[in-house]
């Protein structure tokens, strides 16, 4: 379309991208990436985890019902929250280094856009054929059989697409109860919601929008530019092997041509539809197709493999022995990540070790802080909050300490000496709401001590709180 000044155009319609299958070692991790993602992503919900009668059995699971998030052994509660916090930020420290050292092999290999959508294409490829026989699919009119073709495909990728919305709830919720929930209609309303959406997006994203998706609504592309150098082995077209390239005719003089015989069989590869011979492109997911094709008819013309492959700006020189054939692993933007990720590990496995299986906490009425009793002495109402994070029940003993005047009372409790005794089930909470009594004469802010101890181990946690007086109007 010619560029109008009067009415530019801010957007072109998309042109359908339809790669041809290639094979070799670039497409065989392609393929064995996406068996193992797709294939973790849809059976762990159902994976099972041994655990407390009164708890659930699912090994990974969000339960936003018990405050918890389950990853097999370890339970996570709301208060350590910034240990995933700290798993994600380590995630992106981890994807910062790999990108530093080999450019964009999440995007080429494991971003879910990426792997959905060479699903997508595998089911096109199955029903309509390779590139060419969908090409000419394409351009034929509607004929029974072109729309048998397009509504197995469609049908096959909204049920691919179901399924990933399905499997997205099983992580929030038991996964065979809420599949027969699913069925039968009993199922929660937000459940049907979020498949719904993961359904519309799954299908939207992987089956219409590919490579739109990363080329203009993932900001990767563009932040990762930062974190790659000259040292970054990325996918590359050795042009100064190749060019000038041309058409290599048999028995014909090949000596003023290089290597690239313009087939074009990187170009049809690309699920980007980009030509990596025209040199780093925002749209290469360095996914290594490009590298199979070209390879593969390299052999078939008898000349050396490598012509576009995997390097960095000191692999693809003129004099051979300035070339390398691995990354430099080691330069200052790399020590800058190592060094990150060590300290975000050791924070998070600190954190990890000191955890507390039991919280303790304290609670004021908010409403009145004081009240004056009808003999003049004043009482402050607190509830202690004990949280039991074991599976098993556990014997405690809350102690008041303070001045020698203070009286202490519990609502639906004993008190002998100041303490009450009492058990937490397991995953659970109590409240004890404990009134405290001082002679008016009591200083404003007097200082007091809550204990607690664990009977069976000896461990005690203490909380200070200030007696409060009654005010004027008190």
């Amino acid at each position: 379309m010619p560029f109008d000044e009067a009415h530019p155009q801010l957007y072109a319609k998309r042109e359908a991208i339809h790669p041809k299958l290639v094979k070799g070692k670039y497409r065989l991790i392609k393929w064995a990436v996406l068996f193992v993602t797709l294939g973790t992503y849809y059976t762990l919900p159902w994976l099972r985890w041994p655990r407390a009668p009164h708890e659930p059995s699912q090994a990974v699971l969000v339960d936003f019902a018990g405050s918890r998030l389950y990853f097999f052994g370890i339970e996570i509660w709301p208060d350590e929250f910034y240990l995933v916090t700290g798993v994600l930020v380590l995630s992106a420290l981890l994807l910062f280094l790999t990108t530093a050292i080999w450019g964009r092999l999440w995007c080429g290999y494991a971003c879910p856009q990426t792997v959905w959508t060479d699903l997508y294409i595998a089911v096109e490829r199955m029903i309509e054929g390779d590139r060419n026989k969908r090409l000419q699919l394409a351009k034929k009119p509607w004929t029974a059989d072109k729309i048998a073709k397009k509504v197995a495909k469609h049908s096959l990728w909204l049920l691919i697409a179901a399924c990933t919305g399905g499997a997205w709830v099983l992580y929030f919720h038991d996964a065979p109860t809420v599949i027969r929930g699913l069925f039968s209609g009993e199922a929660p309303g937000s459940s049907y919601i979020f498949i719904g959406l993961l359904t519309f997006t799954t299908y939207t994203l992987a089956g219409m929008m590919r490579e739109q998706v990363c080329t203009y609504m993932c900001p990767w592309p563009r932040i990762q530019g930062a974190m790659t150098d000259a040292e970054t082995f990325q996918v590359g077209y050795y042009a100064l092997r190749g060019e000038p390239r041309g058409k290599h005719k048999k028995g014909a003089d090949w000596s003023k041509l290089g290597d690239c015989i313009d087939c074009n069989g990187c170009v049809v590869a690309c699920p980007m539809g980009i030509d990596i011979r025209d040199g780093d492109q925002l749209e290469c997911i360095n996914c290594g197709l490009c590298v199979d094709a070209c390879d593969a008819v390299m052999a078939k013309v008898g000349l050396p493999k490598a012509l576009i492959a995997y390097g960095n700006d000191y692999t693809r020189v003129k004099d051979p022995k300035d070339r390398r054939r691995f990354p430099k692993i080691f330069r200052p933007r790399i020590y800058i990540y190592l060094a990150a990720i060590f300290l975000v590990s050791v924070l998070m496995l600190v954190g990890f070790q000191s955890r507390e299986s039991v919280e303790f906490g304290l609670e004021r009425d908010r409403a009145v802080l004081a009240t004056t009793l009808s003999d003049g002495s004043i009482r402050n109402a607190v509830t202690a909050r004990i949280l039991n994070k074991d599976s098993e029940p556990r014997e405690f003993m809350l102690s008041v300490s303070g001045p020698d005047a203070l009286e202490v009372s519990a609502v639906g409790r004993d008190v002998e000496d100041r303490s009450i005794a009492f058990t937490v089930p397991g995953d659970r909470q109590v409240k004890v709401r404990l009134f405290l009594t001082l002679p008016a004469e009591a200083q404003r802010h007097e200082e007091i001590d809550l204990t607690l101890t664990d009977l069976a181990s000896g461990e005690t946690t203490t909380r200070t709180m200030s007696f409060v007086r009654a005010g004027p109007n008190g």
